[in-house]
Parts: structure tokens; C-alpha cells; sequence
């Protein structure tokens, strides 16, 4: 059973900076804690994820996004690298005579440069889903994994989304006016020619779906990447073994290619490599009692390994 946190967003200046190296991009981010999280556990049970300081400014002049099509048979997948502060990747499935898009843009230049690219495929926009991220889909209507649209309305979602907007201002396009239809967790949906398999996904991530897509890719909030992870995805130690089952079960799933909505698309080796960093992760949890312990460990682990500045949040979250 996934188990959710209530949180207030506190914006109480730039503190506590950090810079993080994207994997994708090779950008370097300048990574703000702006957004600070008090949690408090909905359940009995002890808070289990999100450290939502996400909201982060870029260290150099951004740039738009860029596209890559990967032909997995029966259709092609547009692969939109925003190139965002978020880090966010939006997706079309093109099938024969019929597009889907996949978590929209949020930011309004990507948007724009997103709509023309769709545009251009000359094609008819069967389906819009918005998964784990409301984004750019303005007045039409959207699928989404049943409960994700009203968890979208909750505490937890409109707050960050708050907070986006405090920092972002204008730079965000206008929040979507569509009706949201919801698709059952375990159904097979067909659209454009192509199967959708909504799967739960991570139990301690927003309650949002896995999504197989024609057998051959693999939706998730995250891409699996050869980095160490962030504190945003692993905030708790019951996290460790959620990200670890779901990897699992994407890899058992038969897909070649694997998406998300933060990072783009890998291969099954990058899948394989997050479940060893992550057992890995759970033995020097345990073998070590404080935070800089712990984060000296894993650069001994994985010397050189991109993302080594984000590992004292990550410590800090995991021995909270």
C-alpha cells in the first residue's frame, strides 16, 4: 500500500546551494534547497518519502530542448529533452495513423517547441496521458492513473506546484483546463495502434503508473541513469527497496528501452546498474551510523561516479 506525506513549502531565501551535473545534458545545475519540507505522516506509519527542494536555477543560459526518435516496430518514440530546471523529458508515441503524447511540457518555451514538433508529424492526437507531471496539455482532455488526478488536487501536488510557481513566475505555462479521465491500475489501454499496460508504480512515489508501452518501453517517474541517485527519489531507507522492486519489474518486463519523466530514455544495462548501486546502498546504510559515514562510503563505492554532490542531502535524508 503506498504511504503519503503532507508537507508546507517554505521559501525562506536560497540557502544551502549545491551543484548538481545532469547526465543527459552535462549541464550544471545549480541546485537551490529554496523549498524546504516539513513532513508530516498522513498514516501511523513513519514518514516515508519527499524532500521536494526541487526547484532549482540554472548556472548558465538555458537553452531549448532537443528531440531523439527511437523505431521500436510498430511505432516510434519522440524522446522531448526539455533541457528544463527540472530536468523533466516529454514524450509522442506515433503509431500508424495516430499520435499519443506523454507528459507535456511544463515550462512555456518547451511547450511551444513541443506543439510545433507535434504538429509537424501531421498526424491526429489520439490520447494525451499525464502520468506523474500535469504539464502543458491547456484544454484538452487527458488519461490519467486512477487516484492521480485528485492526488493532483491534493496538498502534497498543489503545493509544489505552488512553489514552482513562486519561483518560476511566468517562465510556467497556465495549469491545464481539460477533463481527466482515469485508467485502472492492471488495464491495457490501445491507442494509436499501441498497447498501454498501466502498472502501480513505486509504492513510495506519488501514486502515479508504470506504464509498458507496446512491450518495448518502459515508463517510470525516474530513468535509471549510471549516477547516484538524488534525495528527491531516495528520501527514505523504504524507498531503497520500493526503486529496487520496481526496477526489477520493469526488467522483468521484457522492454529494451526506459523512459521517464525526469531524464529521457536508457537501455537495460543502466537498469541493471540501478539495482546493484541500490542493494549496494542498503549495505553501506547499514554498515554506517552517521551521514558523512555514509556518503564517504559511497564515493569510496562508486570513486568518480556523477552526482557526488548531492550525496550529503542524500544522507541526510536517509538517516533522518
Amino acid at each position: 500500500m503506498r504511504k503519503y506525506v503532507t508537507f508546507k513549502y517554505l521559501l525562506a531565501g536560497l540557502k544551502n546551494s549545491f551543484l548538481f551535473c545532469s547526465i543527459k545534458e552535462t549541464k550544471i545545475l545549480l541546485v537551490s534547497n529554496a523549498i524546504k519540507n516539513s513532513l508530516k505522516q498522513k498514516t501511523m506509519k513513519k514518514a516515508l518519502f519527499i524532500l521536494l527542494n526541487l526547484l532549482t536555477i540554472t548556472a548558465m543560459a538555458q537553452t531549448k530542448g532537443r528531440f531523439e526518435v527511437h523505431d521500436l516496430g510498430n511505432y516510434r518514440l519522440h524522446v522531448y529533452y526539455t533541457n528544463d530546471a527540472l530536468g523533466d523529458a516529454s514524450y509522442i508515441i506515433e503509431g500508424k495513423d495516430a499520435l499519443v503524447t506523454m507528459e507535456q511540457p511544463l515550462f512555456k518555451d518547451n511547450v511551444a517547441e513541443f506543439d510545433t514538433y507535434l504538429s509537424e508529424l501531421g498526424k491526429p492526437v489520439e490520447k494525451r496521458i499525464t502520468d506523474y507531471h500535469v504539464g502543458g496539455t491547456g484544454s484538452h482532455d487527458v488519461v490519467m492513473a486512477e487516484g492521480m488526478s485528485e492526488f493532483t488536487k491534493g496538498e502534497i501536488y498543489s503545493g509544489m506546484m505552488k512553489g514552482f510557481a513562486q519561483v518560476f513566475g511566468d517562465a510556467m505555462t497556465d495549469m491545464p483546463t481539460g477533463k481527466a479521465t482515469e485508467v485502472a491500475f492492471g488495464t491495457t489501454q490501445t491507442w494509436a495502434g499501441v498497447d498501454f499496460e498501466f502498472r502501480n508504480g513505486a509504492t513510495t512515489d506519488f501514486p502515479g503508473a508504470s506504464i509498458l508501452i507496446g512491450g518495448k518501453a518502459y515508463y517510470t517517474h525516474w530513468t535509471p541513469a549510471k549516477a547516484h541517485v538524488s534525495h528527491l527519489q531516495i528520501s527514505s531507507p523504504a524507498a531503497i527497496d520500493a526503486e529496487i522492486a520496481e526496477a526489477e519489474n520493469s526488467l522483468a518486463s521484457g522492454a529494451t528501452l526506459f523512459i521517464g519523466g525526469h531524464g529521457g530514455a536508457a537501455t537495460r544495462d543502466a537498469v541493471e546498474f540501478k539495482i546493484a548501486y541500490l542493494k549496494k546502498m542498503k549495505d553501506l546504510l547499514s554498515a554506517n551510523n552517521t551521514v558523512q559515514a555514509f556518503t564517504d562510503a559511497m564515493k569510496q563505492a562508486w570513486p568518480g561516479l556523477p552526482g557526488e554532490a548531492g550525496l550529503e542531502n542524500l544522507g541526510k535524508a536517509l538517516y533522518k
